[in-house]
């Protein structure tokens, strides 16, 4: 029997007393601006969308072409429902208020819309990151910045849609995590990985070996033992560059993905809110694990939203 993502979501809030269909309705916007964004992927060379936008964003990076279409396609479609009082994306500077002032505004979606989008001009594996969190009891009307500073224990659900050989969004609102796989001749993602759990140990690491003179000493070690077999096994090195690609052979295959601090980014380099906490909670739900490399990066008080992070996420057996 085929199920449909927005056929899964509705059976879901069910399971909810008192459920409007608002939260239906908000990732009915997500859906639909990812479908956008995968349309305009697939032909992105043949329409001129391709290359650099010639602007540089609020994380010093240059802005692909893609970028600006993705972001612009996330906030068009979310703006739309009433249900969001905040919106904040990693190519903005400050979160886009809308109606927070309302009582019919519950929530705030934040989102990486094209993570990997330097890859963009070589067409490997690209993809969307999106986390929901509920407005906050104590929150005043003053103060829409603490709708997104909240730990990643607050998200109520979050998820991420890979633009590779198949359109593949993972989704999780606290009761296990799930695939669907976009079927282009219906237009909707249809839910094809249920119940996904990801090994405790893998086959392989992820992490950017060019860079390992610049780690510190803890994770050069931890590397060494992957590489020599002191955790049960050699692995073999795998790493794309694109984060949601790499954490999406990990949650499948098990593994390890690590991104470390390294010289030039002591902090480390990915952001807390946008990337590093919504693929963390996908983690945990499918019984891995996410650290920061002192504590569980989901306990993580978010001091500013652009804030940064390293990440070590894999299978709960700690080495992946």
């Amino acid at each position: 029997m085929i199920m449909t993502f927005e056929q899964y979501v509705s059976q879901e809030q069910m399971h909810f007393p008192g459920a409007t269909g608002e939260f239906t309705l908000l990732l009915d916007g997500v859906t639909l601006a990812t479908r956008m964004i995968q349309a305009q992927v697939r032909r992105a060379g043949l329409t001129g969308i391709l290359g650099s936008h010639g602007e540089i964003n609020v994380q010093g990076e240059v802005q692909q072409k893609l970028d600006v279409y993705a972001n612009e396609a996330l906030i068009h479609c979310l703006s739309q429902r009433q249900s969001i009082g905040i919106i904040a994306s990693e190519e903005n500077e400050e979160p886009i208020i809308l109606g927070h002032t309302s009582p019919d505004a519950q929530y705030a979606i934040v989102f990486d819309p094209l993570d990997g989008s330097s890859n963009i001009d070589v067409a490997v594996t690209i993809g969307t990151t999106f986390s929901i969190l509920r407005r906050p009891d104590q929150n005043s009307a003053t103060e829409p910045i603490e709708w997104v500073l909240q730990p990643g224990s607050k998200q109520i659900a979050a998820g991420y849609v890979v633009y590779g050989s198949s359109t593949v969004m993972v989704y999780s609102a606290g009761n296990g995590v799930h695939g669907f796989t976009l079927d282009p001749s219906i237009g909707s993602y249809i839910l094809t990985h249920e119940n996904i759990r990801i090994p405790e140990q893998g086959l392989y690491y992820s992490i950017n070996e060019a860079y390992v003179d610049k780690f510190p000493q803890l994770y050069r070690r931890y590397l060494k033992c992957l590489r020599d077999g002191l955790k049960g096994r050699s692995y073999s090195s795998r790493f794309v560059g694109s984060m949601v690609a790499d954490f999406h052979r990990t949650l499948l295959r098990g593994g390890v993905f690590v991104y470390p601090p390294t010289i030039d980014y002591p902090s480390g380099k990915l952001r807390l809110l946008y990337e590093a906490n919504p693929v963390s909670f996908l983690a945990e739900q499918a019984g891995g694990f996410a650290s920061n490399g002192s504590m569980r990066l989901l306990d993580v008080q978010p001091t500013d939203i652009h804030q940064r992070t390293p990440l070590i996420v894999g299978g709960a057996g700690r080495a992946g």
